[in-house]
């Protein structure tokens, strides 16, 4: 940046900060000698919103997109612009770009459902808007008027009256076909676990330090640690320990495949995640969200063979998600819950360093290698390396060993229909 443009832009945001009128002329000067400054873009953008001049609104986010591809906020205002103008299909992926960035930017969820609504899919929005109403309310806002800020009350409520209409209809379009195939007895449980996920009746664990944030599965044992004897073909990994742990001392070699774990939005902080003093989580994915990475697979062929005989979930453009999981020295992932009931998180130690541990509620899991365990995310759990070493791990999902056959077939299409199988 010039100089001078540093210059106008100073005198600019003292213009903004003091509320004076001349901020607007100020930051077009900004533009006129750097016409990609994104402040400047912003700014002018937020006037234009302000004054109902749309399409200037919608000129310069376009140009702040392009400069700051990954801020979620700037997709969230662009998606309004086009909505101001009745761009609507854009205005749908520009948000729906947003909420892939910062899937916690609840009043974006709520835009996606209006410019859904506004575009007759009323389907669509109805679900739009109950996802945008459980994530607000599980994180302790929207419950009721002092929580909902004023500007936003007439928009929850809407979304609330949409929501409501709509739950009854959503239950029978997913449940219906599954009642006609399995009949009703065979679905007792998965039937209440929709009714408490779309809020027709209130279904919650009775133990209060089991809270998914997405999904709770009635009449399920609540174990926070699984019995090993449970996953008869957790021999059938341990087989191929030596051949895996090998792949995994590659990779740590190599890094060929290595990514970082936690894929975070634009808003997002990783210190909300990790504790350390440089902290570091890093995978190589042998599959994310159901999407098998083929290189990786060709790259550790030993792990991927053990891996494609397990009976493991699979759920299109959602599970499994498999992985050599890399915990750094030093780093600590902090207590946190996951997502369902439905699924056991599998873990197969590869490297253990001494002061290395998995805790899940009051249960300290050091982790022997080459033995699997598995546990219910669902329950508060952390777990730290206090030593100078990585720890690996093979991660993977499973299913809860006390569903049946057909609840399993029945809640994988209903998660395919609805999300948030690793996304809650």
């Amino acid at each position: 940046m010039s100089a001078l443009t540093q210059a106008l832009l100073l005198q600019a945001q003292r213009y903004a900060q003091a509320g004076d009128a001349r901020a607007g002329k100020a930051f077009a000067l900004v533009l006129e000698n750097d016409a990609f400054n994104l402040e400047a873009r912003t700014f002018l953008a937020r006037e234009a919103l302000a004054n109902g001049q749309a399409e200037t609104a919608l000129e310069h986010l376009t140009v702040a997109v392009h400069v700051a591809p990954n801020k979620a906020a700037l997709w969230r205002s662009l998606g309004l612009a086009q909505m101001a103008c009745q761009h609507l299909p854009e205005a749908e992926a520009s948000l729906t770009r947003c909420l892939q960035l910062n899937p916690a930017l609840h009043v974006a969820r709520l835009h996606l459902g209006k410019a859904q609504e506004q575009q007759g899919r009323r389907d669509a929005a109805t679900r739009t808007y109950l996802q945008a109403l459980s994530a607000a309310q599980r994180a302790g806002h929207w419950l009721d008027q002092a929580s909902t800020p004023p500007w936003l009350q007439d928009d929850v409520a809407h979304a609330a009256a949409v929501a409501d209409a709509g739950r009854r209809e959503i239950f029978d379009t997913l449940m219906q076909p599954l009642f006609a195939r399995f009949g009703k007895t065979a679905l007792r449980r998965v039937e209440l676990a929709v009714q408490g996920m779309l809020g027709l009746q209130t279904v919650r664990s009775q133990e209060p330090r089991q809270q998914p944030t997405f999904l709770y599965f009635p009449d399920l044992p609540s174990t926070p640690v699984f019995d090993p004897a449970l996953f008869p073909w957790f021999s059938e990994l341990e087989a191929r320990f030596g051949q895996i742990q090998g792949e995994a001392e590659q990779l740590l070699h190599e890094g060929l495949g290595k990514m970082p774990f936690l894929a975070l939005g634009s808003e997002d902080r990783a210190d909300d995640y990790l504790g350390g003093e440089q902290p570091a989580w890093d995978a190589c994915f042998f599959y994310r969200h159901g999407q098998r990475f083929d290189a990786n697979h060709a790259a550790y062929p030993q792990t991927s063979k053990a891996l494609e005989a397990l009976p493991l979930v699979r759920i299109e453009q959602h599970a499994p998600e498999i992985c050599f999981s890399i915990l750094a020295p030093g780093t600590h992932i902090l207590p946190h819950y996951g997502t369902s009931n439905i699924r056991s998180v599998v873990h197969l130690p590869l490297i253990v360093p001494e002061q290395c541990a998995l805790k899940v509620l009051d249960t300290e899991i050091a982790g022997l290698a080459g033995r699997c365990f598995a546990f219910d995310d669902t329950f508060l759990h952390e777990a730290w390396n206090r030593s100078t070493q990585a720890r690996v791990i093979l991660l993977m999902d499973a299913w809860n060993p006390h569903l049946h056959d057909v609840e399993k077939t029945a809640l994988a299409e209903i998660v395919a229909s609805t999300g948030h199988w690793n996304q809650a």
